[in-house]
């Protein structure tokens, strides 16, 4: 076996029973694939070596029961730890462990824990105690891991109030995102409500524009029409002065018709022809009539004067 790791058959030489010893053999890292490989070996024995860390999949060795790690350099050990959760015997003594993963918790069948010779945290190196002896150490395990149960615990509780602050957080920008929508739905249903009032306000003056326009003009009509009316109140009486002209006019140029076929037929030699023949006999007809007529109401005068 290498300082890097060892072989499979060579592990399975140092391998007694479900009891691998692997301890004194200059190791800088740990051979997981090869221990793997072997999950009989419940038992592992990797004290008194170089090892400064442990990979991250020597947690999957989730077979083994006792481990020894004592007398390396071991400085942390995995986050995931825990995943570890058949060991019962676990040696850590002599190493540069200052604190121990959460994970630690998850050791629900440690039994023995030995802690010493490492600069622990004050906190801690007083939950483990010494141990010097069988009882010390079971008295270690079940100590240290009611502490590390309790770190969990409070590790999970706070982060309860970080997820629940942040659900809060979130809950109050979905609120304050939803006020904000709101506030822009009613900025934008006051401004619609403005802007129809605005233009019912223009229609309301455009219509009122309009009537007073139409009542102004209707007015000046009205008044335009009053005079005409006025005007022609006399028109009867002009129109029948205008007619009594008209008979006058037509009755002279009647009468002077007359007088001209008269003085026609009585003064030129018309007066042999057979029209002004019927003319002057009617007109001595006529002034023999007038004669008599004369006559007779000389007669009447003088009746009434005797």
């Amino acid at each position: 076996m290498s300082r890097g790791g060892g072989k499979g058959p060579s592990l399975k030489d140092k391998l007694d029973g479900n009891e691998l010893d692997l301890s004194l053999c200059d190791l800088n890292e740990v051979p997981v694939r090869e221990l793997a490989a072997l999950p009989k070996a419940t038992i592992l024995d990797l004290s008194c070596n170089n090892l400064i860390s442990l990979p991250s999949d020597f947690c999957s060795l989730m077979h083994l029961v006792k481990l020894d790690l004592s007398k390396n350099r071991l400085q942390q050990l995995p986050l995931d730890f825990g995943r570890l959760v058949n060991l019962q015997h676990l040696d850590l003594l002599n190493n540069r462990l200052v604190t121990l993963p959460v994970s630690f918790a998850q050791l629900k069948n440690l039994k023995w824990l030995d802690l010493k010779d490492n600069p622990l945290d004050p906190v801690l190196a007083k939950v483990a105690g010494d141990c010097l002896d069988e009882k010390q150490c079971k008295q270690a395990a079940v100590k240290v891991l009611q502490h590390m149960k309790a770190i969990q615990a409070e590790q999970d509780r706070q982060r309860q109030r970080k997820l629940q602050a942040e659900r809060e957080m979130e809950k109050k920008r979905e609120a304050e995102q939803r006020a904000k929508e709101a506030q822009e739905r009613e900025l934008r249903k006051r401004e619609k409500a403005e802007e129809k009032e605005r233009r019912r306000r223009e229609y309301d003056a455009q219509k009122a524009a309009k009537q007073e326009v139409e009542k102004k003009t209707k007015k000046e009509h009205v008044q335009s029409r009053k005079p005409a009316s006025s005007s022609r109140a006399p028109q009867p009486a002009r129109h029948k002065r205008s007619w009594s002209r008209s008979v006058l006019r037509v009755l002279l140029f009647v009468l002077l018709c007359v007088l001209c076929t008269l003085a026609a037929c009585k003064l030129t030699e018309l007066q042999h022809q057979p029209l002004c023949v019927s003319v002057n006999t009617l007109y001595e007809d006529v002034l023999a009539a007038l004669q008599n007529h004369k006559t007779l109401q000389n007669m009447l005068q003088q009746n009434s004067q005797q």
